[in-house]
């Protein structure tokens, strides 16, 4: 070989070294920008995840605050709609406001006044006790419910209303007559937030179909944790994210709710134009989305919405260190890995320059033998586990076709499980139960969560019951808009041998409740009108379904222990001695022993063992007190104590309704629990009870000698 051929072929080498230099520095530079790109989209990704997170739960909040506020009109409503308000404040509008022109008005007021005080209690507008001040100083009004007639003065109030005056007697002046209205939040006198709700009332018997106005019912409120613990979400993990209540008040943004740094409500105010500020760009654009600073200048994502019953935004937030910490940290991992790669990558091709394309052939479809070998090994030890479970399971594709079907779903469809793949839910399961499968399905699906639900179908003339649960899951090349796995699991037998166990149930507490009617002929019914008033009462107060049915079933057999009283004492027509009172009360405490090994889904013998204590504490047998008696107890005790005013006995006609409610309401707080009282006075004057009991006063009928 010549110089010239040797020196030729370096030259060819070192071009060839160039051109391979200059492709991998381009190659370098391209994955480089790449890498970048991705990690700018992994971040856009992430903010759009959080755009949805942030939004999902600004909307469980911004229902909740609603929920509250229509709530607090609702009670309003209660009262302006209330027949006994509205013929007073009637006859008080025809009498020109001149009090000496209602009939029985003092009477009528003090009705009001009751009744005005037992609904402050029971929805929360009684005003809170503060410190003890000097005798020779008022008291300071924060809370409480108001009549005002159509030129605004003053006719009822609870103890502790706001005088209406200042900003209260501006709001009243300004407010558009007629329709209802929302005092602001506000500090009120003590310095604490409040807030209040107007109703007006209109005349009765008037001849128009739109009555006039001829006063309003207004309740000021304090707002205290009940209120803000709807702003907090349930199970939140993220240490910063926090929901703000705001409001724009001219040119300032004001937050209504405590901050975080403890900032109490009202305190803490920014100007609306503040550069960037998160709060700000909640009110302007509510429902969007941003990168803003809160109050204390941190960067933030946040996003709001506006509610619909008051003048307010909830602002959703999470510092934007922490909602991206993740994303930067894998953007910092993701760009180290891909240069880290792109130079390894550079070495590796210049190290095997020289190998064959073959042999990397090679290599590479030995490892596509050994991948798609463990793969097949993995789907049969799957199909082994599925197939071995006593319960259905198969997954449909975003269509509801077949995927993937166990041997238990396949025998309870009649076909092989391998035929099922391809087909949709209506011809495997039949067009009912595809229907309903096809609803729940799309549900997850559209949820991105697990639903749960239990059917009940007719199969040869039997009920069967179905529970299944239904589980998204996430798109993949094959099924590119997902699919959702079904898990169907027959509890027919569950559900059959529970409702025999309720009837079983219900069967012995009649039996007792007949025994006991049967012993003590002049209380008959007792116990199940009892048990009638102890379950409306319950159910009034929103108790759970649990709660009620204890109240009701501890109600039915809280006269068992009569068993153990001598019978000539039962019957006796007259009255009864202080000591055969206090034996004949003891019997309650005596049911409670006899049914101490029965086995209730509530504490149904607590409940009986409770029914003697009272509020103050000086009850037996433990002189519990306050929220250490069952809430069941609470309710047992009022109904029986009512039930045994209004029903007549042998040697005594009934209490009318509202000298019962009247002893009810003046024993609230010392023998009885406020909240029952009221309940049972709203049901009667609110819920048609006086029509439902009028028979609780007929007389007993008399025993045969």
């Amino acid at each position: 070989m010549t110089d010239g051929s040797l020196e030729a072929g370096r030259n060819n080498a070192g071009r060839t070294v160039v051109l391979a230099g200059i492709g991998l520095a381009l190659i370098a530079v391209i994955g480089v920008f790449m890498v970048f790109r991705f990690v700018a989209l992994e971040r856009q990704r992430d903010l759009q995840a959080w755009q949805v997170r942030l939004g999902i739960v600004a909307d469980s909040r911004a229902a909740a605050v609603d929920d509250w506020v229509e709530s607090q009109f609702a009670t309003m409503r209660e009262l302006s709609d209330n027949a006994s308000l509205q013929l007073y404040m009637t006859e008080l509008d025809l009498a020109g406001g001149k009090a000496s022109g209602v009939t029985d008005e003092p009477a009528q007021a003090g009705y009001l006044r009751n009744l005005l005080i037992v609904t402050a209690e029971r929805a929360g507008f009684a005003a809170v006790r503060g410190p003890a001040v000097k005798a020779n100083v008022a008291p300071v009004g924060t809370a409480g419910i108001a009549l005002i007639d159509a030129r605004g003065r003053l006719l009822v109030a609870t103890p502790g209303m706001p005088p209406i005056d200042g900003k209260l007697a501006e709001f009243l002046a300004r407010r558009q007559h007629g329709a209802r209205a929302l005092y602001d939040i506000h500090l009120g006198a003590d310095g604490a937030p409040a807030i209040g709700f107007l109703l007006p009332v209109h005349a009765v018997q008037a001849e128009s179909d739109n009555p006039p106005e001829i006063g309003a019912v207004i309740g000021i409120r304090q707002l205290g944790p009940d209120f803000y613990r709807r702003l907090e979400q349930p199970g939140e993990t993220a240490k910063s994210a926090r929901t703000l209540l705001v409001r724009a008040t001219g040119a300032v943004v004001e937050y209504l709710s405590p901050l975080p740094d403890g900032t109490p409500p009202l305190k803490r105010s920014m100007a609306l134009d503040t550069p960037n500020l998160a709060a700000a760009y909640a009110i302007r654009h509510p429902g969007g989305f941003a990168q803003a600073v809160d109050y204390a200048g941190k960067p933030v994502l946040v996003t709001g919405r506006a509610l619909a019953a008051a003048p307010w935004v909830v602002t959703r937030q999470i510092d934007a260190a922490e909602a991206l910490a993740d994303s930067d940290y894998r953007g910092k991992v993701l760009l180290a890995t891909f240069l880290g790669s792109i130079l390894v990558v550079s070495i590796v091709i210049v190290a095997v320059w020289r190998h064959g394309t073959s042999v990397r052939a090679a290599e590479a479809a030995e490892r596509f033998r050994q991948t798609a070998e463990r793969l097949g090994n993995l789907s049969r030890f799957l199909r082994v586990v599925t197939d071995g479970q006593p319960t259905a399971i198969a997954a449909v594709d975003g269509d509801n076709r077949y995927t993937f079907a166990n041997r238990q779903a396949a025998l309870q469809a009649g076909i092989a499980a391998e035929d099922m793949l391809g087909k949709d839910l209506a011809s495997v399961l039949g067009p009912a139960k595809a229907r309903a499968f096809d609803e729940l399905n799309r549900q997850a699906l559209q949820d991105k969560k697990r639903v749960v639900e239990t059917h009940a179908y007719d199969e040869n003339g039997a009920t069967k019951v179905i529970k299944s649960d239904h589980i998204p899951l996430l798109p993949d090349v094959e099924h590119p808009t997902g699919g959702v796995l079904m898990i169907m699991e027959d509890v027919t037998d569950l559900f059959s041998e529970r409702a025999r166990r309720e009837r079983t149930q219900k069967q012995l507490v009649a039996t007792l409740v007949a025994v006991i009617d049967r012993r003590d002929p002049f209380a008959a019914h007792h116990s199940a009108r009892v048990a009638e008033v102890a379950r409306a009462i319950a159910s009034e107060m929103l108790m759970t379904p649990t709660e009620v049915e204890t109240a009701e079933i501890a109600a039915s057999l809280m006269n068992l222990g009569k068993m153990t009283v001598p019978s000539e004492l039962l019957t006796r027509s007259g009255e009864l001695k202080e000591e055969e009172i206090k034996l004949i009360r003891a019997s309650i405490l005596a049911a409670a022993d006899l049914l101490e090994g029965v086995e209730f889904d509530g504490p149904v013998v607590r409940t009986l063992q409770q029914l003697l204590e009272n509020w103050d504490g000086s009850g037996e047998p433990l002189g519990l007190r306050e929220d250490e008696i069952l809430p069941t107890a609470q309710v047992v005790a009022v109904a029986n104590a009512f039930v045994g005013m209004v029903s007549a006995r042998a040697y005594r006609p009934g209490l009318d309704f509202d000298a019962a409610a009247r002893n009810l309401i003046d024993q609230a707080g010392r023998r009885f629990s406020r909240r029952p009282v009221a309940a049972l006075v709203n049901i009667l004057d609110n819920r048609n009870g006086r029509a439902r009991w009028a028979s609780f006063a007929a007389p007993p009928e008399t025993p045969p000698a």
